[in-house]
């Protein structure tokens, strides 16, 4: 793999469904009120993620790490929930995508699609896989990553904010995802 600086926080992601606007700090106040949802953390290891204690250093880390975006409906400019890059690992030539969230309104499919469309499709012009970390009880999330056309691959201790925490891990290569891409 090239020894190159990737922007993991790109500006210029949008299809007819959603943009991604890279995160920043000033941001807090639009995205708690998606995330101070009880319900979008239900199924989540962190199910008290709405509470804006543990939501804070959440988004702190996204926002310190510049891989995190915003999830904007591009019909109607609202504020969707938020999705990141992770663990970028060039010797691996892969990456993880995840924290991602969409506020009930917007579950369903067509939108964690279109936004998991345009990270792999980016992501892919810079490495070979793409890892996906679940929680082991968030069975929506486990079955929409599968829709995409993710594998599972094991459970593993998984460290997010300091501490370690069971994941069902799932990965999508780049050559499974181009023929996905094509056939449909």
């Amino acid at each position: 793999m090239q020894d190159i600086k990737i922007n993991w926080q790109p500006t210029n992601l949008e299809n007819e469904l959603v943009k991604l606007k890279p995160m920043v700090a000033s941001d807090f106040d639009a995205i708690y009120a998606v995330a101070s949802d009880p319900n979008i953390w239900a199924q989540h290891p962190k199910s008290d993620r709405y509470k804006p204690e543990v939501f804070k250093p959440f988004f702190d880390e996204g926002v310190e790490q510049g891989t995190a975006f915003l999830t904007i409906d591009k019909t109607s400019g609202e504020i969707m929930g938020s999705t990141r890059y992770y663990n970028f690992n060039p010797e691996d030539s892969s990456i993880a995508i995840g924290f991602t969230f969409l506020a009930t309104k917007f579950w369903g499919g067509k939108y964690n699609l279109a936004c998991k469309t345009l990270l792999l499709d980016y992501a892919f012009q810079y490495v070979d896989k793409v890892y996906f970390h679940i929680g082991p009880t968030n069975t929506r999330s486990q079955i929409a990553t599968m829709r995409i056309g993710a594998e599972f691959l094991r459970e593993t201790d998984t460290e997010i904010l300091g501490s370690r925490t069971l994941h069902r891990e799932y990965v999508i290569t780049k050559d499974s995802w181009n023929k996905r891409t094509t056939t449909n």
